[in-house]
């Protein structure tokens, strides 16, 4: 990395301990699907203490850019037919996002066919100026890319590779092994509960990201509701 990126991720290192990323991403095709407001998604959570964001789409992360200088952590989803790879697959969609103001650029870390390879992106992202993380599901892909340079891992991708279970936990032992491995780890994924994001903190991560229980309105609606209706069915 440049000494200008080793700067920015010293600041970034800091200004993120132990603190809360909000992911504004609202389902795909929603009512809350607009750059609008996703701007004021995002807007909200700052308000709230996040200390920085984590927005999907090149035009989102330009809008949210606009508006606030918090840290932004971009990211592109695509559905390819090639690959099971969804996360900022493609150099275009690094190059993009470092236009467009990202400050972080996560990418998938997992190792599985895809259109581009993970050091490439990872070089790429740090070429643009940015400094990187890795979304991972396992400590093997969490070390590689950490010893390759790149800053956080994430331990955002655990669970969602095998699509015939669905966890209901954060898999804290990941977070916990990658911490002893010494690296700076962003706790992500079922982090829905102030409780379970504390606990992440407790286990060392460095920071925590939670999403649908902040910014999807449908997701935290249907928690109400389910409960609701078990409740009713006790009766």
């Amino acid at each position: 990395m440049s000494n200008k990126n080793i700067e920015l991720e010293s600041f970034l290192v800091n200004h993120l301990q132990s603190s809360l990323i909000a992911s504004c991403q609202p389902l795909d095709d929603g009512p809350m699907d607009k750059v609008e407001h996703i701007v004021a998604m995002a807007l909200a959570t700052v308000a709230g203490g996040a200390k920085a964001l984590r927005i999907e789409g090149i035009e989102n992360v330009r809008a949210v850019a606009k508006v606030s200088n918090i840290p932004i952590v971009g990211i592109v989803k695509r559905d390819l037919t090639d690959t099971e790879v969804r996360i900022t697959p493609f150099i275009e969609d690094v190059i993009g996002l470092a236009e467009a103001g990202a400050t972080i650029i996560a990418f998938d870390g997992t190792d599985r066919p895809r259109p581009v390879d993970r050091l490439t992106l990872l070089n790429t992202i740090h070429e643009h100026g940015c400094i990187a993380m890795a979304d991972c599901a396992d400590l093997a892909g969490g070390k590689f890319l950490h010893d390759a340079g790149c800053t956080f891992i994430g331990s955002t991708l655990s669970g969602y590779l095998d699509l015939s279970t669905t966890p209901n936990e954060p898999d804290y032992q990941l977070v916990s092994d990658l911490v002893s491995a010494g690296i700076k780890v962003i706790a992500e994924g079922r982090y829905n509960s102030p409780e379970r994001a504390a606990k992440a903190i407790e286990l060392g991560a460095l920071c925590v990201t939670v999403g649908s229980a902040i910014t999807r309105l449908e997701h935290i609606t249907g928690w109400f509701v389910q409960s609701i209706n078990n409740a009713k069915s006790d009766i």
